[in-house]
Formats: structure tokens, sequence, C-alpha cells
């Protein structure tokens, strides 16, 4: 619709997104008193031995918590929510694979022995990781930096290898740096590759180290999240207590 109408897609999607409400019906103090009405009328039957799927109130008072919740919650944010593993998923790695431009000439053997795409990927897989773990380890030595309470140099080093990962800037610096098409397209090449073994290595080290000891202070106020929190993604217990 948007190119017969003669407007750019980019510009079309912000103007929708103008559009799309970020009020909330109900802002926090209403939802505080609304939840609390609500829960009481629930804990009012609860108490009778009935099953909850057989109790007609209850079900009443938490059909009346997921509509509390859901009126809580902006449209704007439900629909990023809602969109986001597709955008994430879907939509991003398309739309890098596509403005890429990457031409896969010959077998995989045969790009990767390239050296030009050689050096790339070894540039992403061993030059980022080497130089982000090592200024890390500096900045705690002469004390300019401190490892954050919960954070061991096995996060780090995990963290340095996601740091290999590189996209954007590394492909907007081989286009400055090959003029010639057939490095360029061997440079990509070594973008890709070497994201790829830098993603998968730094999974595979934040893996195996993930579990550490974590301070009983913070390990309870990861417990309260959880407990009023139930459905949340993990992720957002780390930047909690963190």
């Amino acid at each position: 619709m948007a190119q017969f109408a003669g407007v750019h897609a980019t510009i079309a999607g912000v103007l929708l997104a103008v559009t799309i409400p970020s009020r909330t019906e109900l802002n926090a103090p209403e939802f505080l008193q609304h939840i609390r009405a609500i829960l009481r009328h629930f804990e009012r039957f609860a108490d009778s031995g009935k099953d909850v799927m057989n109790d007609e109130q209850q079900q009443v008072a938490i059909d009346a918590l997921e509509d509390a919740s859901k009126r809580v919650q902006s449209p704007l944010y439900a629909l990023e929510q809602a969109l986001h593993p597709w955008g994430t998923f879907l939509v991003m790695p398309v739309f890098a694979l596509a403005n890429a431009g990457v031409v896969f000439s010959g077998g995989i053997r045969d790009n990767l022995s390239d050296p030009v795409t050689l050096g790339v990927a070894l540039g992403l897989l061993l030059g980022k990781p080497i130089g982000i773990g090592l200024a890390a380890w500096l900045a705690v030595k002469i004390r300019l930096a401190s490892l954050p309470p919960g954070v061991s140099w096995n996060g780090v080093h995990g963290a340095a290898w996601l740091g290999g990962i590189g996209f954007t800037m590394s492909l907007f610096i081989a286009a400055l740096a090959f003029p010639d098409q057939e490095l360029l397209a061997s440079a990509k090449f070594g973008v890709l590759a070497g994201s790829l073994f830098a993603s998968i290595a730094g999974c595979l080290v934040l893996l195996r180290g993930g579990r550490h000891t974590v301070d009983p202070a913070q390990s309870g106020r990861m417990n309260e999240v959880r407990t009023a929190h139930p459905t949340t993604h993990p992720g957002v217990y780390f930047w909690y207590y963190k």
C-alpha cells in the first residue's frame, strides 16, 4: 500500500508506529487497587475445598486478573512483545542476509581457504575476543574497574567471544577496505563465518561455566522475583538482581 502511495516503507512504518497507543487503561494505583479486590474475592472462595477448575468464582477471579494485567499494559508494549520473536529470529536474519549481498561462489571449503576470508574471520573470531578479554583483565588489574558481583571471569571470557560477532560495522569497514567486488565478497563471507563461529564459541563457554556461586542475598532476591513473576523470562532475573 505504501509503495502505491509513493511513500517509502520506512516512513510508512514510522507513521504507523506513531498511531499505536502507548497509554494504559489502568495506571499503577488503579491496578493495585483492582488486583487487591480480585485477590480478596479469590481468597474468599479458595477455602471452599473445591478445585480451581470446578469453582466458578475462582475462575471469575482468574479471568479478572488476566483482564487487569492486559489493561495495565499499553497496546504498544503488547504489540512489541508479540512481534519480538518474529523480528529477532526471522525478520532480522533475513534482512541481514539480503542486505549483506554475499555471493557464494564455489564450495564452502574454497571460500574459507581464501586469504581475505580467512583474515577477516580470524580477526573477528580471535582478535576481538582477545582484545576484549585483555582490556577487561588489564582494567581490573590496574584497578580502573572491578567485576560486578556475581560475574566470574568465565562470564567475561564468554562475553568476549560473543563480542566477536560483527555485522553492520564489519561490513561497512570491509566495503571501505576492499573496493574490488570479488575481494569484498570474500570479506563479507569472512564476516559471516567469523560471526557464526564466535557466537557458537561464546555460547559454549557461557553454558559450560554458567553455574557459578551466587551471593545468598542475590539468590534470595532472584527467588522473590521468580515467585512474583513465575512466567518471566530467566534473563529478566539476571538484570533485576544485578
